[in-house]
């Protein structure tokens, strides 16, 4: 898939993104991410990026050491780990005030939170992990899926699973539904050390190098003296899932040389962390493409 255009329709395109008008809530929003992670849509593929309004449909996976949030329109949040495969679904028109869908975690590790002042909102959320579906009421809780089976933590409220013909209801907190591949389910108690671990493989901490929306932090990633040069180091990090822009800086001579940029990070020393972690995964150097 290609991701750019020639530079004035790059920038004109985000130009015109920028302005359009909103006619309704987006179903949901991204809050931050630790990249590499894209976004699948309509057979189109972008870097996931925090500000980015997601709509019924859309497809998030994120890469090794990974994560991402997501908040629902209705208030709730989604915590992604790394190598996480998730689908949205809804058929609300006002998702803000009614809430009707499903969340689809094909792969990877997820927390699903409620927000305490909402929780009263209407809403009919299933939560599908795997081969087993989650029925929710307002509530905290963790859960994995990958080739070992599937693991459902409850860490607040209640919830029922549904998984092999068989219905489990999770009442007790700091309990889990443990499911490993072909064989019985079990619900067992959930111990603070182990949950911590649990916790960490969805969690964005400080010192992650994290985008988050309203980051004003940037960081350059490479510089190129010509614009086809620029693009096709454009096209490389956002294909890596890395959000990258493109800056004209006027140079002596009356020339212009193209900074890129990875933008929207809370201060330089985050900035710095993605920096290298997009270096890694691309193999591109601030001074390549110059």
């Amino acid at each position: 898939m290609r991701f750019w255009t020639p530079l004035c329709a790059v920038l004109a395109s985000l130009a015109m993104l920028a302005s359009a008008p909103v006619l309704a809530a987006a179903a949901a929003t991204v809050e931050a991410v630790q990249s590499p992670a894209w976004r699948d849509r309509g057979g189109v593929t972008l870097p996931l990026a925090a500000g980015m309004e997601l709509q019924s449909g859309d497809v998030l996976r994120t890469g090794p050491g990974a994560r991402a949030y997501l908040m629902l329109a209705e208030g709730s949040r989604v915590k992604l780990g790394e190598g996480a495969h998730f689908a949205l679904h809804t058929r609300s028109l006002q998702p803000e005030k009614s809430f009707r869908g499903a969340l689809d975690i094909v792969a990877g590790a997820f927390r699903f939170t409620t927000a305490k002042l909402k929780k009263a909102l209407p809403r009919d959320v299933a939560i599908r992990v795997g081969t087993a579906t989650i029925g929710i009421r307002g509530t905290d809780l963790w859960g994995k899926t990958d080739k070992d089976g599937e693991l459902v933590a409850l860490l607040e409220g209640r919830i029922e699973i549904a998984r092999a013909g068989q219905t489990t209801e999770l009442a007790q907190p700091m309990t889990y539904f443990d499911a490993p591949t072909g064989k019985a389910a079990e619900v067992k108690p959930l111990d603070m050390e182990t949950f911590a671990k649990l916790a960490r493989q969805t969690e964005i901490m400080t010192g992650d190098g994290a985008t988050r929306r309203n980051g004003k932090a940037s960081v350059l990633a490479a510089t190129a003296a010509s614009e086809e040069a620029a693009l096709e180091l454009h096209e490389r990090i956002r294909a890596a899932g890395f959000d990258v822009r493109i800056r004209l800086r006027e140079v002596e001579g009356g020339s212009w040389s193209y900074e890129l940029r990875l933008v929207g990070y809370a201060s330089a020393a985050e900035a710095a962390v993605a920096a290298a972690r997009m270096r890694a995964a691309t193999g591109i150097k601030p001074g390549m493409g110059s």
